[in-house]
């Protein structure tokens, strides 16, 4: 991996290089990586560079849009005070340390309430916590996206073959052409407003596999107000990570 630059104007455009088996350029633009350009091992550094030139209009527009993005949340800490977010509100955690050998945790009269050994390090408590919350964000969540999912399917005229959740880092949601639709469990710590989005614009694919003009209707239909919901994700969905 090399990191070369592209001066296009008065700006200094660096970027990362990976060479590997791809027929053609590919250029990716994101909050964590940067710049990064994809390409196939026999592309000669003067291609390279002329294709990076035409699309550093394109690279210079994007890498502005993330300037917009939030930063990356604080991973939570796992004390009492900590505020746990879930579905779009905050709520307090409280952490009981006793003389036990098992963990404990729910969500009770609005407050996350954890009891733990008394003599496990700060460390096991936030490991253990952190997993066990995001266990309770699978199975009380789950719960919520299956309610969704069967209110705004009937709205498509779509029926997923199976909805599930799973540890997705780079996407929200997949539709898989078997009609299986995976949501990134992440979603749940989002305002339901934006995980309303998320599930109709992957059961839309259900009806529309390609993002065009009859995708983006479809969803419109559903949701008029759409774009608002998708703008809330492009600039706070990096916030969503602050847990696993």
């Amino acid at each position: 991996m090399t990191m070369p630059t592209l001066q296009y104007g008065t700006t200094t455009i660096e970027y990362f290089i990976y060479s590997h088996e791809r027929k053609d350029m590919k250029i990716a633009v994101d909050l964590v990586n940067g710049v990064i350009v994809y390409v196939p091992p026999s592309l000669e550094e003067e291609k390279i560079q002329g294709l990076i030139q035409q699309k550093a209009p394109w690279i210079l527009s994007k890498i502005k849009a993330l300037g917009e993005v939030n930063e990356p949340a604080t991973p939570k800490d796992f004390v009492s005070g900590e505020k746990i977010p879930y579905l779009g509100r905050n709520y307090k955690l409280k952490v009981y340390r006793e003389a036990l050998d098992t963990v404990s945790f729910k969500f009770h009269q609005g407050k996350f309430l954890a009891t733990v050994p008394r003599n496990w390090t700060q460390e096991q408590v936030q490991q253990t916590l952190e997993q066990t919350l995001i266990d309770w964000y699978k199975s009380h969540g789950f719960l919520k996206i299956k309610e969704r999912v069967q209110r705004y399917q009937k709205y498509l005229g779509v029926t997923p073959r199976s909805v599930s959740l799973r540890n997705q880092r780079k996407r929200w949601g997949t539709c898989t052409p078997e009609g299986n639709v995976y949501f990134n469990w992440r979603i749940l710590l989002a305002p339901v407003r934006v995980i309303d989005y998320i599930i109709v614009h992957e059961l839309a694919h259900l009806a529309v596999p390609e993002h065009n003009e009859k995708f983006w209707n479809l969803i419109r239909s559903v949701l008029p107000d759409y774009e608002g919901r998708k703008e809330w994700l492009r600039v706070h969905g990096i916030e969503l990570h602050c847990i696993g």
